[in-house]
């Protein structure tokens, strides 16, 4: 009964409670969607690199070195010695060492040059390991692994043969087409940027640069491609170090040799560290942006508390007729505030649902042009505190109409 006079009297104005409804569903639209990247964007970066103690590159900013090598993202680094890398995997504190080398893509993926090693120790998420959705790791100086992403949005299969662009511009006018690699390996879904890159060996990311210096072709490339296949091919250069030690208690006192290395300036960076720095630049955005979207709902709530006063005066008819059979003023009280809370509750599940069909159709853009991978779908329970206050705020915002209609019920 008391539930079918509220919706019979949000009914009888329903042009206005529409118009209040969209303003609530929007401002709770943005603040889920605020806190919902936002909290996904970090356990998308948290969750790239695990078990890993240190990432060394050329000596830089370590956000830089950090987001370019890992995230495959920002300004490209300057390379490092190969013979470094030898020295610094044969370090009796390393346990095992993984070469990157960057540069290159396809189609607007990156190309990541690396060893067999990158299947066996590189740990995602909680220590996961990579793992094949079909076919193998490459052998050949030709094979390529891909991620999961790229065979989805480009439909690869096993057998299936890509050619490599220079530089990392999803537009490149330079193509590798005189080396075509061929697809051995498919990787299953990490939600890293792992499911964006195309994995070859370092040797085959050195063959398909015979003839270019400083970024630049200086002849054409003519040499048979059976001739590199049992060369034994060594790279040059690459791009950074992924090191796992033998002792954590180690850390430090490494990271301290590297960065004092001799043979050519080094930074060593650790991956939770450089993390935290990236998220106290960030804060000061995050927190804006819950500003705004706070102050957009407070908003919001000043509208449903003034459209709900105004409508006290067009219904004292109505509150007269609800006296007559019996109504008591907090009776009239609690319809008001009954009113507020179906009207918050409404654009709440209206503002979930936006939010959903918004993220299904923003994926492929978001780790496109990002890298990220956001879920479609919201916990409850991570979000629940926003609920409370969205909840907390609508009722003092259905005070001021309710204490109105109590006094006009008095009369």
């Amino acid at each position: 009964m008391f539930l079918k006079i509220v919706l019979k009297s949000l009914q009888d104005r329903k042009g206005s409670v529409l118009l209040t409804l969209m303003a609530m569903t929007i401002s709770i639209f943005v603040i889920l969607g605020v806190e919902h990247i936002r909290q996904q964007t970090k356990k998308s970066f948290e969750s790239t690199l695990s078990d890993t103690d240190l990432v060394i590159g050329s000596r830089s900013g370590s956000l830089n070195l950090l987001l370019y090598s890992v995230f495959r993202i920002g300004s490209p680094t300057n390379n490092i010695n190969w013979n470094s890398f030898k020295t610094i995997s044969r370090d009796s504190k390393v346990d095992w060492a993984i070469p990157l080398s960057l540069g290159d893509s396809h189609k607007g993926f990156p190309v990541l040059g690396t060893n067999s090693d990158y299947f066996k120790y590189l740990r995602y998420g909680q220590k996961k390991t990579l793992e094949f959705k079909t076919g193998k790791p490459f052998e050949q100086i030709f094979d390529v692994v891909i991620g999961s992403e790229i065979a989805k949005q480009l439909k690869y299969n096993i057998g299936d043969k890509i050619v490599l662009s220079h530089g990392i511009h999803k537009q490149s006018l330079q193509q590798h087409d005189e080396y075509p690699f061929q697809i051995v390996g498919i990787l299953k879904p990490t939600g890293t940027p792992v499911d964006r890159t195309v994995h070859i060996q370092l040797e085959g990311m050195e063959v398909i640069h015979v003839g270019w210096q400083n970024g630049v072709q200086v002849f054409k490339n003519k040499i048979p491609k059976k001739q590199f296949l049992n060369s034994g091919v060594e790279p040059k250069s690459i791009t950074a170090i992924l090191v796992g030690l033998k002792s954590k208690l180690a850390t430090f006192s490494f990271q301290r040799t590297i960065n004092n290395f001799a043979d050519e300036p080094l930074l060593a960076i650790l991956p939770g560290v450089a993390l935290s720095e990236l998220w106290q630049m960030m804060s000061l955005l995050e927190k804006s942006l819950l500003l705004v979207a706070s102050l957009v709902f407070v908003s919001a709530c000043f509208g449903v508390s003034a459209v709900l006063l105004n409508s006290i005066r067009e219904r004292k008819e109505e509150i007269r007729l609800l006296r007559i059979i019996g109504a008591s003023p907090p009776f009239i009280f609690a319809l008001i505030e009954t009113e507020t809370l179906v009207i918050t509750l409404t654009a709440t599940v209206l503002a979930t649902i936006l939010l959903t069909a918004t993220l299904i159709g923003a994926e492929g853009y978001i780790v496109a042009h990002y890298g990220i991978q956001v879920s479609r779908f919201m916990e409850l329970t991570s979000y629940s505190w926003v609920v409370a206050i969205v909840l907390m705020l609508t009722i003092i915002a259905g005070l001021v109409p309710g204490w109105a209609a109590y006094q006009e019920s008095k009369y």
